[in-house]
């Protein structure tokens, strides 16, 4: 079968969205960024499906999603959208782009995905580009930019990270692979209970955990900054609730309105390009006293919707720009 190119498809047609993300049925309106695309691709005029990723099929050189139209989306909880009967959508020639939008746990299923969603990349544009998500997990990227983060310790000895906690104090240590928040653990300068933490982490992930200096800062807030293709669309602080270190937002943080530091300026300065080159579109990063980076979200980046109410800003617009253009130089 000879396949278009995908921009003389794009200029043919009103784009075709596929959305792999989670169910629509039980995500947040008030705030989920997918959900915010979604609403955005309508306003563009766009049609658009959605799948979940345990719906992806291989044979033959075809990828293809039993997949729903999204015949409507609204901001009215409980009545935010209506699907259409189920079609077999191949994602190398029926639509025009994929937005990977899953949330982690970053897993082998995750990691499959990205292979699969990786075999449609000459005909489809995939946001983000699968190959640099499976290369570049959160936690993990950071380490090419390491002159801008706490200190760090990847590890799976109890020897290790308690020689870390020796040398720093305070530290903080949390699964490698995690997300929004979860099983990040505050551990005092006396080390108690980190031999237990050491033992089940090592039980319950069979990856390297992460454990870094712990950051006073972080009680002045975490700051989300959103890029769009590598250009910085704009940012929240993310304050930690009472008694908390995390500043997740899922975690009970709430946001307040921000600028950006010098410091974090100087950070997206040196992403941004690499963003871009990577096929990243859509990129979250945290940044901690205003010169700590410790996260660089390429999975499901969040934040946007509340980052929009504070700035007036429309970043989903700008993504679907980024996508348009991106669409054009094929």
């Amino acid at each position: 079968m000879t396949i278009a190119p995908l921009a003389l498809r794009a200029q043919r047609m009103t784009l075709k969205i596929a959305f792999q993300m989670d169910p629509l049925a039980g995500i947040n309106i008030a705030g989920d960024s997918s959900f915010a695309l979604m609403l955005s691709a309508q306003a563009h005029g766009f049609r658009s499906f959605q799948y979940t990723a345990d719906a992806l099929n291989y044979a033959d050189g075809r990828v293809w999603a039993k997949a729903h139209p999204v015949e409507m989306v609204q901001r009215i909880k409980g009545d935010h959208f209506r699907l259409g009967d189920p079609v077999r959508l191949d994602l190398g020639t029926d639509v025009d782009v994929v937005l990977m939008r899953q949330d982690p746990p970053f897993d082998l299923g995750y990691i499959t995905a990205t292979h699969l969603l990786e075999r449609v990349q000459p005909y489809t544009l995939v946001v983000n580009d699968p190959v640099s998500v499976r290369n570049a997990p959160e936690k993990v990227f950071v380490l090419d930019y390491a002159r801008f983060m706490p200190p760090t310790l990847i590890t799976r000895s109890f020897e290790e990270v308690n020689a870390f906690r020796e040398q720093h104090g305070e530290i903080v240590i949390k699964p490698l692979h995690g997300n929004a928040g979860s099983a990040v653990i505050h551990i005092g300068a006396d080390g108690k209970n980190l031999a237990a933490l050491s033992e089940l982490f090592g039980q319950v992930w069979r990856e390297p955990f992460m454990a870094q200096a712990f950051l006073r800062e972080v009680s002045g807030g975490d700051k989300r900054i959103v890029l769009v293709d590598g250009v910085v669309a704009g940012a929240i602080n993310r304050i930690p609730g009472k008694g908390e270190i995390r500043s997740n937002l899922a975690a009970g943080g709430h946001a307040e309105a921000t600028v950006l530091s010098p410091g974090e300026q100087a950070i997206c300065d040196a992403l941004g390009p690499e963003l871009k080159a990577r096929g990243l579109v859509f990129v979250g990063i945290d940044v901690i006293g205003g010169k700590w980076l410790t996260e660089i979200n390429v999975t499901s980046p969040t934040g946007v919707v509340v980052m929009d109410e504070f700035n007036g800003t429309d970043t989903p617009g700008m993504i679907w720009d980024a996508v348009e253009a991106r669409l054009a130089a094929r």
